[in-house]
């Protein structure tokens, strides 16, 4: 990719950590961000040599506005150009009844998953754009497209970061800047594994036996969830805005082939559905 760049959150460990590495062994040049430094380095240690390329690390507590803000600056100050946002980082938030939960943790929850990324998207537009295009790439998650019972603060901000994409998409589109979002499916990660650890009567049966299984039979593939996202950062995918992509189910191999099909269509977004859709004519007007 040459002179390239791209900034992934949440790149310490996990989804994140595995996109870095894929970014790097497609010839980006990457800054790397999240809590803790030490882990951060310990990626970048990681990397193979690439003479030609660079990666530097941004430490940044999320849940912290005034440092998503200082984020931004040190971003613009030290990176010669920005080619494309990937926010990944999330938490969970409480999981467990509404009720039940601390709304510290709740807001704390939206903070991280959805204000820091719509931060990030406020303060780096700009910068994005000098390069003449470029793409930010959301991370959805379970509960965007449905409702997901115990986790109602992820839930809810994914469903907004979702929502937010594509609004932002349209804005911007006049400006070549591509903005998406990934589904990734539920994978072996340490954020499943507090669905494990928080257990049945908490996390719920249902959400209980998906992250069982997950890791006793092996999850989403973080290679797919890659694949996706490098594909939707490269030019490769000019034209695809504002969608919401399944590292699992969709065959967005073959997008490039439709892009005026996709374009014109609501297909792959979030959208209410109606009696109609549904064979209920009797409910609507």
């Amino acid at each position: 990719m040459g002179n390239s760049w791209a900034v992934i959150t949440g790149s310490s460990r996990g989804l994140g950590a595995h996109l870095a590495n894929a970014f790097w062994s497609a010839g980006w040049n990457i800054a790397l961000v999240a809590r803790n430094q030490d882990d951060l380095l310990g990626v970048c240690k990681n990397l193979p040599e690439r003479p030609n390329q660079k990666a530097t690390i941004f430490p940044c507590d999320l849940a912290q506005p005034v440092e998503v803000s200082l984020l931004v600056e040190k971003i613009k100050d030290q990176l010669p150009r920005l080619d494309a946002l990937i926010n990944n980082a999330a938490i969970h938030g409480p999981i467990g009844p509404l009720v039940e939960n601390d709304l510290t943790l709740w807001n704390k929850a939206i903070q991280v998953n959805l204000m820091s990324p719509v931060a990030l998207c406020h303060g780096l537009l700009d910068f994005i754009g000098e390069s003449g295009s470029g793409t930010i790439i959301n991370l959805s998650g379970g509960g965007a497209t449905g409702p997901r019972a115990n986790f109602t603060a992820y839930a809810s901000a994914k469903a907004a970061l979702v929502r937010f994409s594509e609004t932002l998409a349209q804005e911007v589109e006049s400006r070549q800047i591509r903005v998406n979002c990934v589904a990734p499916g539920a994978m072996k990660t340490s954020l499943l594994e507090e669905v494990v650890v928080s257990g049945k009567s908490v996390a719920g049966p249902r959400e209980f036996e998906i992250a069982e299984n997950v890791f006793a039979q092996g999850g989403a593939s973080m290679n797919k969830v890659a694949d996706l996202v490098l594909f939707l950062a490269s030019d490769a995918s000019l034209g695809i805005t504002g969608k919401l992509v399944s590292a699992v189910w969709d065959k967005w191999q073959e997008w490039p082939k439709h892009i005026e099909q996709l374009a014109a269509s609501d297909t792959y977004t979030l959208r209410r559905i109606s009696g109609r859709d549904r064979g209920m004519e009797w409910g609507d007007v």
